[in-house]
């Protein structure tokens, strides 16, 4: 059985994304320490929060490539997920907890510097090297998607590898949160009037929150156990009932175990004239052609079993997909 490997173009995306956050970090809180601007401030706690962040999914990455073992006879796959959802809880309380109590502050209290400029210099420089590190993580997107020939939106909304999902959300929203600091600071130089800079402050931490709490429940429904996507799951259906001792598939079990871990387990009614022998070799049959069509299964479980009451003709029982609005598929 082919062990879980660390995903080099995954590294490559959240190192590249951790650098550009870090150094970002450090310009933008110098520009909000010199402008007093809360906008600014807002962004240097996003940048920290996103930095902190890459760091966190870097450790997913890490972590869950660690081959199994006699404790952890499935692997550690899953381990990949609570690192990625302690970066979106991260991301909750230090980066959005802090726009909004800063924006509020300043509403409240209106202090400014007067120095803009510095803030606009910062923040053109930052847009700049956010859209390179969003460049990558949407070539990485697009590369997986068509891999996977599907869309690069449903790949985003389907797919279980949370490092490059966090990535390409958290630089969207990088790019969205500049623009909003743009706004607030040059209508606050503007209008001379700082609730502006404050508002901003504030739209910058509800962003932030949307995006944690997205990245969150995405990580929470793979932690408890996540079926794969309804088409791959029919894709498997197919594969095991083209063989040729299969009668008919009662049950169809999946799980994401992992970004590139996938169980399936099965209740398959062979033929009635099928010997021991020939289910043995359905069986091996069965994981051979599913591994070699999706290297991410690493697990296939089939048990024999009889024909459910009452059932004639070919009726298969399938696992249904709620997320999706699926219903149990009846042939």
């Amino acid at each position: 059985m082919s062990q879980p490997e660390l995903k080099t173009e995954s590294v490559g995306t959240v190192v590249v994304a951790g650098a550009a956050n870090l150094a970002i970090a450090v310009a933008k809180l110098i520009a909000g320490v010199i402008s007093g601007s809360a906008a600014m401030l807002s962004e240097a706690a996003h940048s920290v929060a996103d930095t902190t962040t890459e760091v966190l999914l870097y450790q997913a990455l890490r972590r869950g490539a660690r081959p199994a073992d006699q404790r952890h006879p499935f692997g550690y796959g899953k381990e990949s997920y609570v690192w990625a959802f302690f970066a979106a809880m991260f991301t909750f309380v230090a980066g959005a907890g802090f726009a909004v109590t800063h924006g509020v502050t300043t509403i409240l209290v209106h202090e400014h510097s007067g120095d803009y400029l510095i803030s606009y210099i910062v923040l053109a420089v930052s847009f700049v090297i956010e859209s390179i590190s969003l460049a990558r993580a949407l070539r990485q997107v697009r590369s997986e998607s068509k891999r996977w020939e599907i869309t690069p939106r449903r790949f985003l909304r389907l797919t279980a590898d949370t490092t490059v999902k966090a990535v390409f959300l958290e630089d969207s929203a990088a790019l969205i949160g500049l623009l909003l600091a743009a706004a607030g600071v040059g209508l606050s130089h503007v209008t001379g009037d700082e609730v502006w800079d404050g508002i901003a402050s504030i739209l910058i931490g509800l962003l932030l929150l949307t995006v944690a709490g997205i990245l969150a429940a995405n990580n929470l429904s793979l932690l408890v156990g996540r079926a794969v996507p309804d088409r791959l799951r029919h894709e498997i259906e197919q594969e095991l009932t083209g063989l040729p001792e299969v009668e008919r598939i009662d049950t169809l079990m999946t799980m994401q175990l992992g970004p590139d871990d996938i169980l399936v387990a099965a209740k398959v009614d062979f033929r009635d004239d099928a010997t021991g022998a020939a289910i043995e070799a359905t069986a091996e049959e069965a994981e051979r052609r599913l591994t070699g069509r999706y290297p991410e299964i690493r697990y296939v479980f089939l048990d024999p079993t009889r024909s459910l009451p009452g059932v004639t003709g070919r009726a298969r029982y399938t696992q249904a997909d709620p997320a999706a609005g699926d219903e149990p598929h009846r042939r």
